[in-house]
């Protein structure tokens, strides 16, 4: 089958087919089809639902720059994902987050779900390898609606938890000792906004960066909260944290359960708050695999290699084999 293609600006048509048509290389490639560009005309042959398929991308592509947004390699990915997952749907205009800095798309099928849960839902769960993008669309996300006014804060959270190391060893005072450990959601919302803007507001109190044991005795109200690393919360931890949502304020918690730093036999309070909130109406589970991963393609391999090994340790366990769990004590399944 063939498909032509014309679009009208010849200036976003450079940046459409990439240098080199680097960008029409690649989604040959990715879509099995061939693209034959003509100034600001293209010719698709292939497969006929290929070459539907591949026409979406194109024009998804160029309706972003239309919008005045760029289209990058990593654009180009993220769209070509969208594209080949189920349904093919790449239309993400009423999920774009804006803020400040950047406009925000997701990235993958599941992204998109973690997007509209966040939307829809009190009490998000999003549980998955790191490089997914759990984090950073919640903070993302929580940037935008304080931008727009609909809340008035936001809290960012972590356990001060890392493999071999506690806070007590650190040196300087409680700022200096627990900042290494937020620094990841600093990064993330100088992403978003600018530094003195983020500098400003913190100032005000309006966005708060601090230690999960900082949140007990509170209640978070007209507030986007966000727990990050929840995979080292122990089960009284996370009930302590859920239990602080306040009037007018949502909650995203995320973590990878396949990274659990707690002590041996010290079960994780994100596994436990997944198994016991199941059903709850009003909270949401939103599940992210390698395929989701969008930093570096390699670390989509690598989290991939990680979890058949982890998935051979585990059947050799059940065949008598004396395997190691490997993952710091959350050993309930």
């Amino acid at each position: 089958m063939n498909a032509e293609m014309t679009f009208d600006d010849n200036a976003l048509v450079l940046q459409l087919f990439g240098s080199h048509h680097r960008n029409l290389a690649r989604i040959e490639q990715k879509m099995g089809v061939a693209i034959n560009a003509r100034g600001n005309e293209v010719t698709i042959t292939g497969d006929a639902d290929a070459v539907e398929a591949t026409g979406r991308v194109l024009t998804g592509l160029y309706g972003r720059l239309e919008d005045g947004r760029e289209v990058g390699a990593e654009d180009v990915e993220a769209v070509l994902r969208m594209a080949t997952a189920a349904g093919g749907d790449i239309s993400d205009a009423d999920l774009t987050i804006k803020t400040h800095k950047r406009h925000i798309s997701p990235r993958s099928p599941v992204q998109a779900d973690y997007l509209r849960a966040i939307d829809e839902s009190n009490m998000v769960f999003g549980e998955g390898p790191a490089g997914t993008g759990k984090t950073y669309l919640a903070v993302a996300k929580a940037a935008e609606r304080l931008n727009n006014g609909s809340i008035d804060r936001i809290i960012l959270s972590r356990p001060a938890v890392e493999a071999g190391e506690q806070l007590g060893f650190l040196p300087g005072d409680m700022r200096e000792k627990v900042d290494p450990y937020l620094r990841p959601l600093y990064d993330a919302l100088h992403d978003m906004m600018p530094e003195s803007k983020v500098a400003k507001r913190m100032e005000r109190g309006e966005i708060e960066v601090a230690p999960l044991a900082f949140m007990r005795g509170r209640t978070l109200s007209n507030a986007c909260v966000i727990l990050d690393e929840a995979q080292n919360t122990t089960a009284v931890q996370m009930k302590m944290f859920l239990t602080r949502l306040g009037e007018n304020s949502s909650m995203v918690i995320t973590g990878d359960l396949s990274q659990v730093d707690l002590p041996h036999g010290v079960r994780s309070g994100l596994r436990d708050a997944l198994e016991t909130l199941s059903g709850v109406r009003g909270v949401s589970f939103i599940t992210f695999t390698d395929a989701d991963v969008v930093r570096h393609p390699l670390v989509g391999r690598i989290v991939r290699a990680y979890g058949e090994s982890e998935s051979q340790r585990k059947s050799g366990a059940r065949y008598g084999a004396n395997y190691d769990n490997g993952n710091g004590g959350d050993d309930e399944d």
